[in-house]
């Protein structure tokens, strides 16, 4: 569904470039070389704008609970 592009540690915000539509409340699985878990996205934001949708091809930014590194891939659980 996507990748991880950045991670903000001190906010605990990643961003994802995604590859498929998603939304407010649909649970990802975040996967990499030393991570593994699953979340349920609360909130996104695209350039700093909330939004409750986004779709293939953008980039999004949401809060995540566990630290995540850049190239993480990110699945719909």
């Amino acid at each position: 569904m996507g990748s991880v592009s950045h991670y903000f540690t001190k906010l605990g915000v990643c961003v994802i470039e995604l590859e498929a539509d998603i939304k407010e409340g649909d649970k990802l699985t975040i996967k990499g070389s030393t991570t593994d878990f699953e979340q349920v996205i609360g909130s996104m934001e695209i350039d700093r704008k909330k939004v409750t949708k986004a779709k293939s091809g953008q980039s999004v930014g949401t809060k995540v609970r566990e630290r995540v590194r850049e190239g993480d891939e990110v699945f719909k659980a």
